[in-house]
């Protein structure tokens, strides 16, 4: 059964998450904007593409910044997130697909190609352009929203009506967990990620040169030059070597000294999803203290510095955002598994239900 979407703020109340108008769809439809707070912690999430628009926490000094890229409008995502993917949830399959085309039980399917030949993040209409229905909860020391959209059988060219359940959660553990519940009326693909873009030091405040970046990984899968995996699973070596803490500056300097512009790579985590969130990835901000703990259930990790050539929008600051302005951590499986058996499996058949959990915990380190 599909959720209601909340027009009211006494239903919310109960709730104990804040909701408030956040524009209007071309159609007309309401906005909504809901925020999710615990003491140390203010999360921002709208109906508009389940996308989190904001994510604030304290410095060593208790001065409080959004440390995720975004917008200050509905209506600057509907023009312009297209571009970005800022804090957008994505599927029905997150990175990229060779050819624009999948095959499943002999059947092929035909995909957007809108990444030169291939596909990526799954093309028009994507799932952050639509309004899900949402309902927020508190339940076990926990405030959060669940989203609902169904996806229609043929939707970006995937087979099967998918029903995706996402929800967004705050807690005592300073944590914002993210869990997705998923299940299709044909066999189809899925792959979902969270896009945001991260920022210890607040957005819109310059590039994340002076970040640590640390990921428990010892394995990534090799890419071409388009981004897309080789089949081969490599050792990490030099720059793409983060078992230990690294400033995130000095690995993108050796990545251009290697002729590449930056990170946008897949961390192998492990062969097959794990049965409970483990930690895979720490990121630090001397300056500020803030600190960012990613554990998660899924065998992937992509690290992504934002190297494209920005320089136009500016985010809710008023600053314009520039390349190596924010860093992502998107747990996923790997890109292109479709035409990867040897990579863990992203096949989703009716009778199953499809399950992960990611959690990005929040810290302050003193100075």
């Amino acid at each position: 059964m599909a959720l209601a979407a909340l027009c009211g703020g006494s239903e919310a109340a109960l709730a104990g998450v804040d909701v408030a108008p956040f524009g209007t769809m071309a159609d007309g439809r309401p906005i909504h904007l809901y925020t999710l707070s615990t003491p140390g912690l203010t999360v921002r999430v709208t109906d508009l593409g389940g996308i989190i628009t904001a994510i604030e926490t304290p410095d060593r000094a208790g001065r409080t910044a959004d440390i995720v890229l975004g917008f200050a409008t509905a209506d600057q995502y509907r023009a312009r997130d297209n571009q970005y993917f800022f804090g957008v949830p994505v599927g029905r399959f997150a990175n990229r697909i060779a050819g624009a085309r999948v095959t499943i039980d002999g059947q092929s399917y035909a995909l957007a190609a809108n990444n030169g030949p291939n596909t990526l993040h799954s093309g028009r209409p994507y799932y952050h352009e639509r309004l899900w229905a949402a309902r927020p909860f508190t339940r076990g020391g926990r405030s959060g929203v669940t989203l609902e959209l169904v996806s229609p059988d043929g939707d970006q060219g995937f087979p099967g009506r998918l029903v995706l359940r996402l929800r967004y959660s705050v807690g005592p553990d300073h944590a914002l967990r993210i869990d997705y519940r998923a299940t299709t009326s044909r066999p189809t693909f899925v792959n979902f990620t969270n896009h945001s873009y991260f920022n210890l030091a607040g957005e819109g405040s310059g590039d994340v040169g002076g970040q640590s970046i640390q990921i428990r990984a010892d394995r990534l899968a090799e890419r071409d030059a388009a981004g897309l995996p080789t089949g081969r699973i490599v050792p990490v070596t030099g720059p793409y070597d983060l078992r230990a803490p690294r400033r995130i500056g000095d690995g993108i300097a050796a990545i251009k000294a290697q002729g590449g512009s930056g990170y946008d790579d897949s961390y192998v985590l492990a062969d097959r999803p794990f049965a409970r969130p483990r930690l895979v990835a720490e990121a630090r901000d001397p300056a500020s203290g803030r600190t960012l703990t990613v554990l998660t259930t899924e065998p992937s990790l992509q690290f992504y510095t934002a190297n494209s050539a920005w320089g136009t929008d500016a985010g809710p600051s008023g600053r314009v955002y520039r390349r190596h302005g924010g860093f992502a951590l998107e747990t996923q499986h790997l890109p292109d598994s479709p035409h990867h058996p040897d990579f863990p499996t992203t096949l989703l058949r009716p009778g199953q239900t499809f399950r992960s959990t990611t959690l990005y915990r929040f810290g302050v380190e003193g100075g």
